[in-house]
This record gives structure tokens, sequence and C-alpha cells, in this order.
């Protein structure tokens, strides 16, 4: 029986998951399984596994000290801080248009619209600022939990009937995966799977705002669970993402468009050539609610965390009354800086993506380095503290982040040279 004090803990978790299952599942994932077929699911496993201590430092921080990672950051000192501002700041833009065009690219083709991805991606930044100004986003948050659900049952159906129907891939179209050839693609892959390891730093801000607004502490206990049922779960449907692309469109000579419009009609002909026409809509309905939903996390997101992020870096700004004026300042310059971006990759949705996630995965290695040295502070009591074997894994993924961003550098610039 599930306690009622868990109730009141949960939701940062899914919060969580509702920002991870974007771009790196709908786009991402369905890629390596219609390019690859099945041949990166290890990789898919690997990066779940390895990347898993730095998200779950997140909740483990802020349930045992009642702290965001930011004030665990700014009391490691002032160059933490600096650093973290720095990588949200130099990547926050791309993970932004990353995410809406995508989203736009399913407004665009659900609607059968001729207007640009263009209007469609400026259209859904400056509705969901004006939600976020006007503090709505409460009604988004409130159906996260449906939205995740909805995605998941129709991913689970989706994937049961492709397996029942044995599809058997074409041996001329077949392509295999070459680590020299496609470390592109396997960095953009790794880069948000589940998802970027600066979303930790959100996580770890909504638990505390859940905390405020339930009055409601959780256990450490709680937050954790609460955490890894979002985390798990995301991997799960990740591997029902691949598994859709590998079992439909694999040896099949079809590809993925890189015109957002296009790649969102594909990506709902995978649900329905595997359940039927007859779902359209409800296939349709949980894509858009799911990416809406990770276009307004992300965009609520980032002036969040930002805006106690400039408050300590400049104590001047440090005051009550220009607190909501830091937050809008913030919420603005994403939305213009995204729109400028829109305009010049808004030709190649792919190359955007691909862009954002390698960017990503290059800084990963600094962000989880932070977040280890922060949960071992004497910040966090002892018993809070994570155990050997998570130690070990994180500087198993320490290593392994480090050292494959290195080998794509030697790729990219001596190699081919």
């Amino acid at each position: 029986m599930i306690r009622k004090s868990f109730l009141k803990a949960i939701g940062p978790g899914l919060l969580w998951a509702g920002a991870a299952i974007g771009v790196s599942h709908i786009v991402q994932s369905t890629s390596a399984g219609a390019s690859f077929g099945f041949e990166l699911v290890w990789i898919i496993i690997i990066a779940n596994f390895l990347k898993y201590p730095f998200f779950e430092f997140a909740p483990r921080y802020a349930g045992s000290t009642g702290e965001t990672l930011i004030d665990g950051y700014n009391k490691l000192g002032k160059w933490a801080l600096i650093t973290y501002a720095v990588i949200t700041v130099s990547t926050m833009f791309f993970l932004m248009t990353a995410v809406t065009v995508v989203t736009a690219g399913l407004f665009k083709n659900v609607f059968h619209s001729n207007l640009s991805i263009f209007f469609w991606s400026t259209l859904i930044l400056l509705v969901s600022a004006v939600i976020i100004i006007l503090k709505k986003y409460s009604i988004i948050d409130g159906i996260v939990k449906f939205i995740i659900v909805l995605l998941a049952i129709t991913t689970i159906i989706a994937v049961i009937f492709a397996f029942s129907k044995s599809n058997e891939p074409n041996p001329e179209f077949i392509r295999h995966f070459s680590i020299k050839t496609d470390i592109a693609f396997l960095l953009a892959l790794v880069g948000w799977m589940p998802t970027a390891i600066d979303v930790s730093v959100w996580h770890s801000v909504w638990t505390i705002a859940k905390k405020k607004e339930t009055g409601y502490a959780p256990t450490l206990k709680e937050s954790l669970l609460d955490f890894n049922i979002g985390y798990f779960g995301t991997a799960i449907l990740a591997l029902g993402f691949v598994s859709l692309g590998a079992l439909i469109m694999y040896g099949s000579g079809q590809t993925f468009s890189s015109n957002g419009a296009e790649f969102a009609g594909q990506l709902i002909n995978l649900f329905t050539s595997s359940i039927g026409n007859w779902a359209y809509l409800i296939i349709a309905v949980a894509a858009l609610a799911t990416m809406v939903s990770t276009t307004l996390t992300c965009l609520d997101a980032y002036p969040r965390v930002l805006e106690p992020t400039t408050k300590i870096l400049f104590p001047a700004f440090n005051k009550e009354k220009i607190t909501n004026k830091i937050h809008t300042f913030w919420l603005l310059i994403i939305v213009g800086g995204s729109v400028l971006i829109f305009a010049y990759f808004m030709a190649n949705m792919k190359t955007m993506v691909t862009l954002a996630t390698i960017i990503s995965f290059l800084v990963a290695p600094v962000l989880a380095w932070l977040n280890l040295k922060v949960i071992k502070s004497k910040q966090v009591p002892d018993y809070a503290k994570p155990k050997l074997f998570l130690v070990i894994l994180s500087w198993v993924g320490i290593i392994f982040l480090t050292a494959f961003s290195i080998y794509f550098l030697y790729v990219q610039f001596i190699l081919d040279k």
C-alpha cells in the first residue's frame, strides 16, 4: 500500500522525467533504431547506468540538506558556481531551440499547417513565456503525470504490436555502426541520454520548491524513490523508441528527414503503422503533450536556476523587490537568443539537435565532477552520503565521459585533417 506521505513527496522525479522524455527519446533513440537496428541498445543502457549517480545526487543533496545544488556549488567556492553559470548560459540556447523545433514540427504536421517551422517555434516560445510570467505553469505541471502515463502506454502498445509483426530488414539497406564515421551521432545519442546532466540542478530546485509548496519534508528514502521511478521509467521508454525505429524502419530504405514537420509525420507513422490508423489521434495528442511539457519545463527551469545564481554571484541584485525582474530578464534572454538561433539552424533540424547534444556531452564531465564533489562535501550528513558503489560508479562515469570527449575531439580536429 502506498503511504500518504510518499504521495506528498512524489512530483520532482516525474517533472524530471517530463523534461527528459523529449528529444533524447523521440528523436535520438528512434533514429538510433531506424539507422542501426538494435546495435546501439547496449549504448543506451550503459549511458543510463553511468550517468545515474550524477542525477541521483540531486534529490540526495536536496533531501538531506534542504538546499539546491546551486547552494552546494557555491559552498564549494565561487569558482564552482561560476563554472556552472558559464556552462548553463553557453548551452541553454541550443538545448531550448532543439526542444522547441521538435515541438514545432509536431504542431505543423498534426495541424497540417502551411505556416513555417520558424513561426511555430517562435509562437510556442512566446506562449510558453506568457504562461510562465503569469505563473500558470502549475496548470501544465498538474497534468505531467497523465502525459507521461499516456506516452508510456502508447509506446508499450506500439512496441508489442511491432514485435508481433516480425518485420525483417532488407539486406540491401542494412547499415552497421562504425565508431569512427558515426561518432558524432553516438555523442548526440549519449549527450541527452537520458538527458543533459545540468538538468540535475533543476531536480534539486524542484525538490525544494515542492517542499515549500506542500509544507511536507520528504524523507531521503521517499525523495530517492520518487527519482528512481522517473529515472528508470525514462530508460524503459528510450528502449521502446529504439525498438520502434528498429522494427519498423531499419533496413527498409527509409531515413528520418531533417525537416521538422516531415520528421514529426514519420514519427507518428511509426506508431500508426504498428498499432493502426485508428490510434492516430491518441498518438498525436501524446506526442504533442510530451513535447509541450518538455518545452515548458525547460523554459521554466532556466530562469528558475539562473535567478538564484545571479543573486549569489552579484550580491547587489540580492533584493526581494527585484527577484521577479531577474527571473523575467533571463526568461526574455532565453526566448530572444533561441529565436535568433532558429534563424540560422531552422533549415536542418537534425543539425541543431546534434549540435545541442554534442555540446551537452562535452561539458558533462565537468558537471558530473561538480555533483560528486558536492555530495561528498561536509554539508551532506554522513547518513545521506552515497555508498562506495555509487562513488566508484561516479568515477567510472567521469572517466568514460572524459575519454570519449577527448576521442571525439581527436577524430574531429586531428585524425581527419
